[in-house]
This record gives structure tokens, sequence and C-alpha cells, in this order.
């Protein structure tokens, strides 16, 4: 018997349903230093704010990213389920306006290499986030490693920070490219929204997109869309500094105003998502490292 087949019959034996209930939306970026992650803790706390119930699960593994932004160090992380010794809602950790994250933790290096029995423990878990959350954010490391690649893949909805650093733009092409010839990676199920974060105006803003956009539809095929932008604002840098996420710290900025917009944004365009349950998205992501 293959790996590929005895993860599908591990699959089956924990009976993970190919169904969708929160809504899964993964943030990554092509290179570090682009604010990714904060992007993604404060478009959690909007969506809160609009009602939602929303988990951030750090997936920048070995980093812990996540809890360091938001002040909060978790009792446990995704090891504890790796080794059994917890369940994923058992590590759930409540964060500021009680946005929950699960963290990645210091001692994972990634999923990889996973034994069965470890692999069991984790998928038997996945299915508990999808009963208590609205929105799962998974925050990916930066880059294009396979760990990012697989959890783009994944899932069907991606939203791709950029800067208007030329090295930014860059290198979101080459994540895109390295995206577009990756095993399972699906055009047409997965949607991938552009947000210009650190810019001077919207009008830049749109025009790096419109950048962006132009190439990966000449080359690629690909067609982006463009989710908004996030002005550059130094009290971001004072909330970083703080351990506070700027929508908390400072609720009036230029740059929180921009992040309630792309949150209302991705709320109204909701009912236009073809869903992917998280199961489904760790269902997918094994899948395709076993096949390899």
């Amino acid at each position: 018997m293959d790996q590929a087949q005895q993860l599908r019959n591990i699959i089956k034996m924990n009976n993970i349903k190919q169904k969708s209930t929160a809504r899964v939306i993964t943030v990554t970026s092509g290179k570090g230093g682009v604010g990714k992650s904060n992007v993604a803790i404060n478009l959690g706390i909007q969506l809160k704010k609009l009602g939602n119930n929303v988990i951030i699960l750090d997936a920048d593994f070995g980093l812990a990213n996540i809890e360091v932004m938001f002040g909060t160090i978790p009792k446990y992380n995704l090891k504890d389920t790796i080794e059994g010794k917890k369940s994923l809602k058992e590590i759930i950790t409540e964060g500021p306006f009680g946005v929950k994250f699960i963290s990645g933790g210091t001692g994972v290096e990634g999923l990889a290499n996973l034994s069965k029995v470890q692999l069991g423990n984790l998928l038997r878990s996945v299915e508990e986030l999808d009963e208590i959350a609205d929105i799962i954010i998974i925050d990916t490391g930066a880059g294009i490693s396979d760990s990012v690649l697989e959890f783009v893949a994944s899932g069907s909805e991606v939203l791709l920070v950029t800067t208007p650093e030329p090295t930014s733009l860059t290198d979101s092409y080459s994540l895109l490219k390295a995206l577009n010839s990756y095993k399972g990676f699906s055009k047409e199920n997965t949607k991938i929204k552009i947000i210009a974060n650190k810019v001077s105006s919207m009008v830049e803003g749109r025009n790096l997109f419109t950048k962006l956009n132009m190439v990966t539809e000449r080359f690629l095929g690909m067609t982006l869309e463009f989710l908004g932008a996030v002005p550059l604002d130094e009290q971001i840098i004072k909330a970083v500094m703080q351990q506070k996420p700027i929508s908390i710290s400072y609720p009036s900025s230029k740059a929180t105003k921009a992040l309630e917009k792309l949150a209302a944004e991705l709320t109204g365009i909701s009912e236009n998502v073809k869903k992917k349950s998280l199961a489904e998205v760790f269902s997918s992501y094994f899948h395709r490292k076993s096949d390899k």
C-alpha cells in the first residue's frame, strides 16, 4: 500500500467530513516584512466586530508571530495536538477583542513529516474548529516554501499581501508563478485577492494591483481580484512595539479605517465564495504531500 492510500485510509477512519461550515481565508505573501501577519490579525479583529466568531491559525511554524503581536502567551500550541496531548479546540487561546488563535509554536517545524499517529491526532481535531468558528484565518509563512504553497493551493480563498516595493511585487509574482505550476492547484476553484499594503494612496494601491494582475494574466493565465489597500501609517509601528493590534490601539488611524473597509468588503462577498471547511483544507494539504 502506497503512502497516498495510507493517508486516504487515515482520513476515512477519522471520519473527515467533506462539508463546508466555517469560511477559511488564507493570508500569504511573497516575502517577509510586508505586514502579512499584521493584516491577518487586524482583519480578524474587524471581522469579529462585524459579528463573526474568528479563529486565527498561525501556520508560520516555528516563529509564533501571532502570539507576539497579540502580546498573549498561549498555554498550548499545535505541537500538543500533534502529540495527542490536546485537541485543537483545547489549544485555542483568546486574544484581544475576543479573537481566538492557535499558535504554531516554536517547537513545530512544519507538517511535512508527521507520523501516521500524529496525522491521525491532527485530523481527528480539525472538524471541531469548523463547528465553533464562522471564519478561520490561516496566516501562512512568507515566500514560496512547500509549506506555504500547500496551504495556498489547498484553500479556496486567498489574500495575497504585497507592497509598492519592487522586491515585494517581484516576489508576489514569483509566488503566483510557483503556485500556478503546483500540483493540485486550481485556478477555477481558488480566488486570489490582492491587498496592497503600506501604500501612499489608494491610487497607488490600485496601480500596484493593475501591474501585478496585468503580468499575471499575460504570462500565467491567472486573473486576480483587488480587495483593497492599507495606507502606510506610522501608528502601525507604535502598535507593534506595544504588542497590541492597531485596530485596538489606534481605532481612528488611517490604517484601521482601511482595514474596516476590507473586512466589510470580505463580508459582502462571502455569498459568492465557494467555501472549503478546515477539514477539507487539511485533507487537500496532506493528500498532496502523500502523492509526492
